[in-house]
Formats: C-alpha cells, sequence, structure tokens
C-alpha cells in the first residue's frame, strides 16, 4: 500500500498550499483544484509550444504546434509534470478541434481532462482500497489498469456530457478528438477517441528503433465501427470526389460528413453510432522503450510512423524534437499534398529516459531522410 501512502501524502502537500483549507473538510474538486494551481504556480504544466523538463524526474516532454491553411488553430496541447503531485507522474494530451466551434471545444476538453481524470483517480482508487479484498501489491499491473480505465472512462463521459450542456460552446455540429497518455512510474496508460495517434519508439533486437502504433485511428470504416454506427440508423460512405474517405452521416441528409467514429462534441451525430468511449491501453516501459510521439492527423496524413519516429532521434536537441517533426510534416505536406490547405500540425514528444549520448543517436539514425 506504499503507493495508495504517496497519493495521500500528495492530496496533503496540495493542501499545504493553502493554509485557509483544513484538509478534513474538503472534497476532492478542491484537493484537485489546489494541485492544479501549484503545478501552473511551479511551471509544471505546459499548454504552448516549449519544453518541460525537471531535474528530479527522467521524463521530458518537447511540444510544438503550427496552424494550417484552413483559419484558426484547432488542436491544443497540454503536458503536466508531476501529475496530482506525484513525481514519477505525467499527464500528456493531445487534442483536434473540427467544425465552426472546434478550436473552443477542443481547449474546453483540455481544461477539463486533467483535473477531472485526477480526481477520477483519486476517487476509485480510495474507494477500491475500502474493499476487503483490495490488494494494490496482488496482481499489481492489473489492478492499476482497471482503476485508470475505470477513471479514464467516467471522466471522457462526464467531459461530453458537460459539453452537451455548456452555455457558451456550441458543440452540435463541432467537436475534438482527444489523446491522452499518464506515465506512472514504469507503466504508461493511454487513453484515445478520434483520429490522433500515439506511436513508441522501442529498441530492437537488432539495435535499431522500430515504430509500435499504441493507439488505434478511428475511422468510420473500420468494421466494428461501421457496426455500430449502421446498427444506430447512421451512415458510412465516401463522396466521389474523396475516394477513401469514409465519413458518418444522418440517415436522411448530406452531413455532417465526419471523417472520424470517435470525437467529442458532435451531438448532431450522437444517437446515431458516433460515441465518446476511449479506448485505454496500457504498456509497461522498458530500457528498450526510449519515447512516444503524440500528434494530430495533421502530421499522420502525410509522415509515417517509421518516418516520425526517425525525425526525432535523428534531432539533436530533445527540446526541438517535436518542432522538427513539424517542421518535416509542413514540407510533407507541400511536397504531396499541395492541392489540399494543409491543415492543423501538433505533436508532443514525451521521452522516458535521460538523454543518450549524441553517438548513439548518429548510430541509430546518422542523418534525416530527404
Amino acid at each position: 500500500m506504499d503507493h495508495l501512502s504517496s497519493i495521500f501524502n500528495g492530496i496533503s502537500r496540495s493542501f499545504s498550499i493553502n493554509k485557509t483549507k483544513n484538509f478534513k473538510n474538503c472534497d476532492g474538486r478542491e484537493a484537485v483544484e489546489a494541485m492544479e494551481k501549484d503545478a501552473k504556480k511551479n511551471e509544471l504544466i505546459l499548454i504552448t509550444s516549449g519544453t518541460v523538463n525537471v531535474d528530479r524526474s527522467q521524463n521530458s516532454a518537447s511540444v510544438f504546434s503550427k496552424r494550417g491553411q484552413k483559419g484558426q488553430n484547432q488542436d491544443c496541447c497540454i503536458v503536466w509534470e508531476e501529475f496530482g503531485c506525484q513525481e514519477d507522474m505525467m499527464f500528456c494530451g493531445i487534442f483536434d478541434g473540427h467544425g465552426p466551434w472546434g478550436h473552443f471545444v477542443a481547449e474546453r476538453v483540455r481544461e477539463s481532462m486533467p483535473s477531472s481524470l485526477l480526481r477520477n483517480w483519486q476517487e476509485t482508487l480510495i474507494e477500491a482500497s475500502l474493499d476487503p479484498n483490495f490488494d494494490l501489491e496482488s496482481d499489481r499491473n492489473v489492478r492499476k489498469f482497471n482503476i485508470w480505465k475505470h477513471s479514464y472512462l467516467k471522466t471522457y463521459a462526464a467531459i461530453d456530457r458537460e459539453l452537451e450542456q455548456h452555455r457558451k460552446i456550441n458543440s452540435f455540429n463541432s467537436g475534438t478528438t482527444a489523446s491522452t497518455i499518464v506515465r506512472q512510474g514504469e507503466l504508461i496508460f493511454i487513453a484515445n477517441v478520434g483520429d490522433s495517434r500515439a506511436v513508441l519508439a522501442t529498441m530492437s533486437e537488432t539495435g535499431k528503433l522500430e515504430p509500435v502504433q499504441l493507439t488505434m485511428d478511428f475511422k468510420p470504416n473500420l468494421p466494428q465501427e461501421a457496426e455500430r454506427i449502421i446498427q444506430c440508423k447512421g451512415r458510412v460512405f465516401c463522396l466521389q470526389d474523396e475516394p477513401g474517405v469514409h465519413r458518418v452521416w444522418l440517415p436522411d441528409e448530406e452531413s455532417p460528413g465526419l471523417a472520424m467514429s470517435r470525437a467529442f462534441g458532435d451531438y448532431c451525430v450522437k444517437n446515431f453510432g458516433l460515441v465518446s468511449v476511449p479506448e485505454v491501453t496500457q504498456r509497461h516501459i522498458t530500457s528498450e522503450d526510449q519515447f512516444v510521439v503524440l500528434a494530430t492527423d495533421g502530421v499522420w496524413d502525410v509522415i509515417s510512423n517509421e518516418e516520425a519516429v526517425e525525425i526525432v532521434s535523428s534531432t539533436a536537441e530533445r527540446a526541438k524534437s517535436a518542432k522538427s517533426l513539424v517542421k518535416f510534416a509542413v514540407h510533407s505536406w507541400k511536397k504531396k499534398r499541395k492541392e489540399i490547405a494543409m491543415d492543423d500540425i501538433s505533436a508532443i514528444v514525451l521521452f522516458f529516459h535521460t538523454s543518450p549520448s549524441s553517438s548513439l543517436c548518429d548510430q541509430i539514425y546518422p542523418s534525416l531522410p530527404n
């Protein structure tokens, strides 16, 4: 139960910040608000392009976002180091809005997600600890995963309900993706809705970095997604001038034409098969696992998983790795899709270990691709 004790210590630490509050008389929401306020004060939360790297932590993250050619940048990101006052935890999230209110939806989900998830995780863990049969040490990783999965499902459902009732944001024809990662010690927990993507770089037996895709791109033509949409009376098909681009349509109207099967918002098709339920997975981080790239489809539409790993690995300074990836994607858009307006392009690169020597990077990937 050592980890449970550290959680209570983190909550208590958050309240030592605000001397006017009494821990016994405060609920979980106030505790999390105090933690978030403290994290912002200590510059542990990043919501713009930049880096997060705490001296006592092995975690470091590089973030970069560039507006496309379609108007306002609807992508947004967040990195929260020492998530929940836990030195071994970090939260990363990337959100890609769409529709006329997409940037407001994405920003609202970014604002709500970390604190809501943290509060639900703490409450779930405490509730589980009250079960006389609860033993965190028994099947430790399985129990951790079940707690995080329950917390994620509860959080995503609550945020989607709140969006629908929000008085100042119109989410009827607008929405956002949400791809998030929590690192807790040597485990990462991934939750994904939409078509943003997380890709892990891991060292193979031959000494080469290889990509492992950690999330699924939730497109409407995936068999299980199409089946659900059709059962709910929605339709899935491509327009004649967009072969291969499957979209979700209302039963009797040529709208909204949503190119994903899961999203926050988009209530016009929530009764016709669109859901906001995340896929939640976990992975144990080993010495072979080097970093994760979390990026919007502005990257993945023009760059392969292999190329993304190569670009990041070839960047001499970790702080510039996300920017290098985004710049390469911009170049690829101009080269491969010049007839299409460039999408917003955003990336987070989360590194797991202390920086390797430059000679190792040069050995793995001596140069960027042409």
